[in-house]
């Protein structure tokens, strides 16, 4: 696997540690469009807006159907996949790893959920159609409410961190009825009237997700179109694991991403301190000790993310015969391994720089949108809730309490 950030060779193959499985064709493809994707990551990043073109080519692959099942016209791949081709894409393109993770929120809801009719018939058009999913289900944000209307719901108000609704052809949308506050859900078209993306995401990473805020002004939701409630069994609560995954996988992509930008500068740009007495920037023992140091790092937290995803995997596979420790278990591998990922990824993006020298830090290398994805997405997702629940676990036995980040 070769992967040139910022136009640079490098100069022999990459430690075994991230070769891509090319075995997996899915995988594979994956890695092709990686390579597509590094070639303007940077300039994408420092513009903000739509990843059109990228998202048109996970449609054009069929990358966007990995996680339907067969009978419904997708892949059928077990999900630890979806999330190594997140881990591929982070370590170039945080954004369009991000908004991949996050298409398959709706889609893995649909396939839990029995599925019923209505979960089927949105699998096989979502499939036929190669659609790609955003999202306007913000959980904190009690900011768009319904008003009932001869079976139909209006919908008026807003949801901000609507990630990916600006690139979407289908939307999943949660509200709170005016009268009860009851939280109904619902899958409709992203170009529904009265509906305005606004498209105003503006913070320091993750540029390209579209996480700003949708309006809704007299949308229409059909009857048919509202998701049945569902019972609060295992299987329906996987859902906050999932999500949990998608950034625990962005976590160790960038990580592994960062380190590879780095290292390929470091052989072929870097130069030597003027006091190390040696000739080559990377003879330098002190600088040795540090890229161990930080391959040792990204290992352990590949590894823990590697359990994460094998106890999904497992979990997945018993769909309605999932038992509630079944779920606590993966919570926790999840919660472990996000907590480590997370500290990794911005150990790692912040001392690439004192590995690489004073030449690196400036803006057109983009070495920095590695730390700046890194941290809003840790910042939205804050270690130490995970790591206390970890820790109760350890001391009780009790597993966390299904919720939104667990």
């Amino acid at each position: 696997m070769t992967i040139k950030p910022n136009g640079f060779e490098p100069p022999h193959l990459l430690p075994a540690l991230f070769e891509t499985d090319k075995t997996n064709p899915h995988l594979a493809k994956a890695a092709e469009l990686r390579e597509i994707f590094a070639r303007d990551a940077i300039e994408r990043d420092q513009l903000g807006g739509r990843p059109d073109e990228q998202i048109g080519l996970l449609k054009e692959t069929g990358l966007v159907n990995l996680l339907i099942p067969k009978e419904f016209g997708g892949a059928g791949e077990r999900y630890s996949t979806a999330m190594r081709i997140v881990r591929e894409f982070a370590k170039v393109d945080g954004s369009v790893a991000h908004l991949y993770g996050y298409h398959f929120s709706p889609l893995q809801n649909a396939v839990n959920t029995g599925p019923d009719e209505r979960s089927r018939d949105i699998l096989r058009r979502s499939a036929a159609g190669r659609w790609f999913w955003g999202n306007t289900t913000n959980s904190f944000s009690k900011s768009l409410f319904g008003r009932r209307d001869q079976g139909r719901v209006i919908l008026n108000g807003f949801r901000p961190f609507a990630s990916g609704s600006h690139v979407a052809d289908y939307l999943m949308v949660a509200w709170e009825d005016e009268e009860t506050n009851q939280r109904s859900f619902a899958y409709i078209p992203a170009n529904r009237e009265g509906i305005t993306i606004a498209d105003d995401w503006d913070g320091i990473g993750q540029r390209q997700t579209g996480s700003g805020r949708v309006f809704y002004k007299d949308v229409v939701i059909n009857a048919g179109e509202i998701l049945p409630e569902q019972p609060q069994d295992p299987i329906t609560l996987l859902a906050p694991l999932q999500q949990q995954s998608v950034l625990l996988n962005v976590f160790v992509g960038t990580a592994q991403g960062a380190l590879i930008a780095a290292r390929d500068y470091t052989i072929t740009q870097s130069r030597p301190w003027i006091y190390s007495g040696v000739e080559r920037h990377s003879d330098d023992p002190w600088i040795k000790r540090q890229y161990g140091e930080l391959w040792i790092k990204v290992q352990a937290a590949t590894a823990l993310a590697d359990r994460a995803l094998a106890a999904l995997d497992a979990v997945y596979a018993k769909g309605p015969y999932l038992t509630a420790d079944d779920r606590g278990e993966a919570a926790i591998a999840v919660a472990s391994a996000n907590v480590l990922a997370g500290r990794v990824a911005l150990d790692v993006t912040s001392e690439i720089f004192e590995v690489m020298g004073a030449r690196s830090a400036v803006r057109p290398l983009g070495f920095d949108r590695f730390w700046r994805n890194a941290r809003i997405h840790t910042l939205h997702n804050p270690a130490e809730y995970k790591t206390r629940n970890v820790g109760t676990w350890f001391l009780t036995g009790e597993f966390p309490e299904p919720g939104i980040f667990q």
